[in-house]
């Protein structure tokens, strides 16, 4: 499932190609048809995102559309000269297009249009967003410092912090070298703001790059010497889909289990309990 870096990547794609146009909605799937028409022929006013959530705002009287994306959903630009800027494929469940690009929504588990009472009862379900200027991680912490809990679990938990994903989650406890397994109640105050002020400073980077990559300058490829990555997810990670690999810091083979229905990573020498 895409993390929130890509969510506010695709909310800032959206403004770079539509923001203030009118633009053509459409729906060749057929089951945002009827929303779809009502959007046609009016300018895109925003594109925001909280967490995983999308929302394209449409202005007064229209609303927004809220997508999430889910494990399967994906987003498609294109220019009108492209194969499918004719002629969508029927697997498209919105389109939005002008003279000059399209973008094609498809497979998300949630595409709909709400108000904006509605997109703010979405927002305030979901914990503080590390990429969003106004989230207050006090919110989190105080949810966390009185949970039994694992932290691992917690940070996954979008309503207690929105857009962490496996990856972030994973990389962000091996940088801090706090066990997964750790129940939140344990975890203090201090080593909490300087997780939280780690995911500030890391998710930006993978909205700029559109990719994640967590391992430290003295970590890097260049600096060890070391093969880069080779992985569809992209980015240089420390413990990530590295099972059974040595650790870039310690060597200790890295482990995984399964934790609340999710692949977890960590490293035994790095992370003690």
């Amino acid at each position: 499932m895409p993390e929130g870096h890509t969510i506010h990547r695709l909310a800032a794609d959206y403004r770079d190609r539509f923001a203030g146009r009118a633009v053509r909605a459409s729906s060749p799937q057929g089951t945002f048809a009827r929303s779809a028409a009502l959007l046609d022929g009016h300018p895109l006013c925003s594109a925001d995102a909280t967490g995983k959530h999308l929302f394209l705002g449409f202005g007064p009287g229209l609303g927004w559309v809220h997508v999430h994306l889910g494990l399967f959903g994906k987003v498609f630009f294109g220019t009108p000269g492209d194969p499918a800027g004719t002629a969508p494929p029927p697997t498209v469940r919105l389109r939005l297009a002008d003279e000059a690009a399209y973008a094609d929504l498809r497979g998300p588990t949630r595409c709909e249009l709400i108000t904006d009472a509605e997109k703010a009862a979405v927002v305030a379900r979901l914990g503080p967003d590390p990429l969003r200027a106004d989230a207050d991680p006090q919110r989190a912490w105080a949810r966390i410092a009185r949970s039994r809990t694992a932290i691992a679990t917690l940070l996954l938990d979008q309503k207690i912090v929105a857009g962490v994903g496996n990856v972030y989650r994973a990389e962000v406890l091996f940088r801090h070298g706090v066990h997964p397994y750790l129940p939140g109640r344990e975890l203090t105050p201090t080593l909490w703001r300087r997780l939280w002020d780690d995911l500030v400073a890391l998710m930006p980077e993978g909205v700029r790059t559109g990719r994640i990559d967590t391992v430290r300058p003295e970590h890097t490829p260049e600096a060890m010497g070391r093969p880069p990555r080779v992985d569809d997810h992209g980015g240089e990670v420390y413990v990530y889909r590295r099972a059974a690999l040595p650790c870039h810091v310690c060597a200790a083979p890295v482990q995984t289990a399964e934790l609340a229905g999710r692949n977890l990573f960590w490293c035994p020498g790095c992370q003690k309990p």
